[in-house]
Order: C-alpha cells, then structure tokens, then sequence
C-alpha cells in the first residue's frame, strides 16, 4: 500500500480512538490514528489530581492490563497505561496533526490535515467534547479571571473563587480550592449537588456547605462579571459577590462545526445528535462511522471510556462482513 494510503484514517487518539485501531490491527486493516494535541489528550487535560469514577478494568482497552495503586485510577496512571497500550500494539498515531476536513472521494475518502493528506477507504471520527467549552454567554467572560478548565488548585490560594456548576468537575474544584486556602463559593442553576456526582465525593461537598465551609447559591445564575466583582441572580433577587476568579465548570461539547463540514447530519434541536447506525456506528454518509462520546451530541454524559469501548467492535464486526 502506498505511503499515506490507508484503509481506515481515525479521527482522535484519546482511548476509543486507539480502541478503533486495535480493532482495525485485530481484523487486518491497515490505519493510522491522527491526534491534534498529545496522545490522549483529553486525558492530559484533566485535573491534575483527579481520580476516574470506573475502576482500572473497566478502561482496559486491547487487552493490556491496567493496574492501579487504589481502586479507582488516577490521571498519571491512565496516561501511562495509555502509553503503553500504544507501545504494545504498535499503533500508528500521529500527533499534534489538525484534521482539517474529510471529503468524500471516488474510492474513500481524503482525510486533509495541517501537515498532509491521507487517503482511506473508510474514516472513523472519534474525537470526544472536551475541546470546546459550554460558554455562560455573559458580560465579562472573557475577562482573564475567569476559568473554563481546572488544572490544579494552588494558583487561587488565598483568592475568592466562584465555582459555577454542580457536576463532578465542579465538586472536584470547589473542594480542591477550597482546601489549598480559597474563600469558595458555589453558584449553581439547579437545586442541589448533582446525584451523579461520584459517590465517595458527594457527601464532602455537601458536609462543606452544610457547615459554612464553602458557601453556595443553588437555583442561581452569574448575570455579569467584572474585575472585581460578580452580580448573582438568586431565588432572593440579585446580589453582588467580590471575586478574583470565576471556575466556569459548566461541560463542553462536540466540535459540531467540523461534524457538519464533513457532510454528519445533526439533530435539529438542542440535543445535537449525529446521525449513525447504533449497530454499525456508520453515519449518513457511506464509509463514515463516529466512535465514542462524540456520539452523544450535546448528551456528554451519555457515553464514556468504560461504555463506549464496544463502539470500536461494533464498526469493526461490520467493516469484516463487508
């Protein structure tokens, strides 16, 4: 086969994009994976300290063992064992490589990059959300102060930190500010922390707010940032926070611009649904599958590492028979 001629071109290297080119190894196939940032790089942008809701088996992948210290794995653990189940597979993976658009072509596609072009018989796009943020769409976001991704929690030592949201990544950062010195509050649109908040963190963050430790707004809006300050809509009218920075940890979405281009179909509502076979993975357009949570559309929690690995099988099981 010729150089930069594949049969299958794979859109993302986070975890379902690599369980894709096992799958493609297992039934022949030759592929290449192309990543825009690092290997797993939604993984890379987690939280320095965050621990996985599933345990180490349920993220295994190709057949590689992951082992963890503790029963759920952490970010350092997942990106090593990640590393390694690219060094035992051998898979072709280029990174830091934009794809720039997909075009269908006479005998598959041409997969056109920031560095090249590819041709393939068959593309898979598994490129996750974790790339576009869910914006709060308000004055002063985008003042330096404010924060769609959390890292670490040192940098709001001794600050006076917002936290909008009531998810896990919320929790974890309210909790992590809070106890690296932060004067934390939480502003959050629903009633409660969520239910699906990870279980053994959920009680924390509730006993925090319970005793004062952390304060919160629950059926509250940030309305207007400014430098030094916030107005918050609360169920008593609105009100006027002093803040050195706001942690918007309101979710993120799929790059639905790109899915359009590449002729996907979306739903026309605000689920945002692709269009795809649910046993095949193949989208409206003939060769095109999507693996992984980008399936989900605006439903990020739909799908993750741990329910979405079989994604990979299902594409793979139909591309043989054909």
């Amino acid at each position: 086969m010729k150089e930069n001629q594949f049969d299958i071109a794979i859109v993302g290297g986070g975890p379902i994009g690599l369980a894709c080119a096992i799958e493609a190894e297992r039934a022949g196939f030759s592929n290449i994976i192309i990543e825009k940032g690092c290997l797993v790089n939604s993984v890379f942008n987690y939280p320095t300290n965050m621990t996985f809701f599933s345990t180490s088996d349920r993220l295994e992948i190709g057949d590689v063992p992951f082992i963890s210290h503790g029963d759920k794995p952490t970010r350092r653990e997942a990106l090593e064992y990640f590393r390694r189940v690219v060094d035992a597979w051998k898979l072709n993976v280029k990174t830091y490589e934009t794809v720039n658009d997909v075009v269908k072509s006479q005998d598959g596609f041409e997969v056109r990059t920031d560095k090249a072009t590819y041709q393939s018989r068959y593309v898979i796009i598994a490129t996750g959300f974790y790339d576009l943020e869910n914006l709060l769409n308000i004055p002063g976001e985008d003042l330096p102060k404010v924060h769609h991704y959390f890292k670490e929690a040192h940098p709001f030592t001794f600050q006076k930190v917002i936290v909008v949201g009531a998810a896990n990544s919320a929790v974890d950062a309210a909790l992590e500010t809070y106890r690296r010195g932060a004067d934390v509050t939480l502003v959050v649109r629903e009633s409660e922390i969520q239910p699906g908040v990870k279980y053994w963190v959920r009680p924390d963050i509730v006993n925090r707010i319970d005793e004062g430790s952390i304060k919160a707004y629950f059926n509250s809006e940030i309305r207007e940032i400014r430098e030094k300050d916030v107005d918050v809509h609360t169920p008593d009218g609105i009100i006027t926070l002093e803040n050195d920075f706001i942690l918007a940890m309101t979710g993120y979405h799929p790059d639905f611009d790109f899915l359009k281009k590449i002729g996907i179909d979306l739903a026309e509502d605000n689920t945002c649904l692709p269009s795809y076979d649910p046993f095949t993975h193949e989208t409206n357009v003939s060769g095109l599958f999507m693996a992984g949570v980008v399936c989900g559309g605006m439903e990020t929690n739909k799908w993750t590492i741990e329910n979405s690995r079989e994604h990979a099988s299902r594409i793979f099981r139909y591309l043989k028979k054909k």
